[in-house]
């Protein structure tokens, strides 16, 4: 189009060119105030979202705040087997008073304590005068009464041979014969007495009767020794024992009686030798429980070849005993004593839940729990003795039981 030609344009044209330009402006102008709004309405909105999160936290820190602040421990599970330390007395595997069988005076003694003798070795000799005398007359007295049987024997042979030509009575031979007879009885009879006597001159002599070593000596050259088997005061002369192997006595309490096995191993320890153990296996039991201190004797055999160890000695003997259930360990901190009884306040899913529990043994500052518990379990410590089931708590530390004092 020329200029000439707009400038002949009509007002009406004009005007239509005007509202055309006019629309177009004012659907930017809307567009404009929708995205606004839309921006403030998104701000609007986070700010009251922020403000509504910001308050529900509030409330979840006041609320748990405001629960009880537990401390809580988890249950030490015992070992397998318990350690039990037990008094034992150390004697020796055989050990034996040594008595004279004849009454004398002391005449020689060869060994002293300490000394180490063999089976058979001369110990000791004792004078018997006394003895000795009643043996000679009982070899006399045995010597007459032979002679006294010969003759017997001859008179009843020629009495028995005189019978067959009747120049004897019947009667001469049945007395000739009752005194061979009765010859013969005493012959036998001095015989036995000086056997005795024999016997009793043979004990003069004392003798190691096995391996070992003199642990006493009670009597000196000329005392006056009694027989041990008469009825008077009995004189040991020595003691004897052999040390090679060692018996060790202890009484187990009746609690642990079901545990004890023979061919289970044992340690000693004694005061003389602090940094070492030895080891002993138990042999036997009395397989009955003492009525008087309701424990079980055992007996424990320790080789001691060098004689390291003393017969008599006292020893700590440590056992390990088979538990018989599974058991776990508390601090006596946690027990509630209740009328209904023992209990503890454990904690599951942020609840308390009030448990009853079997007490086993007590160590002090820890308690042996033997029903009620598990080793997972979080117990609470010092509960207070409001506390009940279904209460809400939060935990603020959690421990093991050596740590809780």
């Amino acid at each position: 189009m020329t200029q000439t030609e707009e400038r002949q344009q009509t007002p009406e044209q004009t005007l239509t060119l005007v509202d055309v330009g006019t629309a177009k402006h004012s659907g930017k102008s809307w567009l404009v105030f929708a995205v606004a709004a839309i921006a403030v309405a998104v701000l609007l909105i986070s700010g009251i979202w922020s403000r509504i999160n910001a308050r529900t936290a509030l409330n979840a820190e006041t609320a748990q705040a405001a629960l009880p602040a537990v401390s809580v421990v988890s249950p030490k599970a015992t070992a397998p087997a318990d350690e039990i330390i037990l008094p034992g007395n150390v004697q020796p595997y055989i050990t034996s008073p040594i008595y004279s069988r004849t009454n004398g005076y002391l005449k020689q003694w060869y060994f002293d304590i300490g000394a180490h003798v063999k089976k058979g070795e001369l110990l000791a000799v004792i004078e018997t005068p006394e003895v000795d005398q009643q043996l000679q007359q009982a070899r006399s007295n045995l010597l007459t009464a032979q002679a006294n049987l010969e003759l017997a024997s001859v008179t009843k042979n020629r009495y028995q041979g005189l019978l067959k030509s009747n120049a004897v009575s019947q009667q001469d031979v049945d007395n000739a014969v009752g005194t061979y007879n009765a010859n013969k009885s005493i012959v036998e009879a001095d015989k036995a007495a000086v056997e005795q006597y024999s016997a009793l001159v043979s004990f003069e002599k004392i003798y190691a009767p096995f391996d070992g070593v003199i642990t006493a000596r009670n009597t000196d050259i000329g005392d006056l020794i009694n027989s041990g088997s008469g009825t008077g005061v009995k004189t040991d002369l020595f003691h004897i024992a052999q040390p090679g192997r060692l018996r060790v006595y202890v009484n187990v309490p009746e609690e642990y009686s079901q545990g004890i096995k023979t061919g289970m191993t044992a340690d000693l320890a004694l005061t003389e030798f602090p940094a070492r153990k030895f080891q002993g296996k138990l042999v036997r039991t009395a397989e009955a429980i003492n009525v008087a201190t309701r424990t079980l004797l055992v007996e424990i055999d320790v080789d001691n070849p060098t004689g390291t160890l003393l017969s008599g000695s006292y020893a700590e003997v440590h056992l390990a005993i088979p538990t018989q259930v599974a058991t776990v360990l508390l601090p006596v901190n946690t027990l509630i004593f209740r009328s209904e009884g023992l209990h503890v306040a454990t904690v599951k899913d942020g609840k308390v839940v009030l448990t009853a529990v079997t007490p086993g043994h007590d160590f002090g500052n820890q308690i042996e729990i033997v029903s009620g518990l598990k080793p997972e379990d979080q117990v609470i410590v010092n509960p207070p003795d409001s506390v009940v089931s279904g209460q809400a708590v939060q935990i603020v530390q959690a421990s093991l039981p050596g740590d809780i004092k």
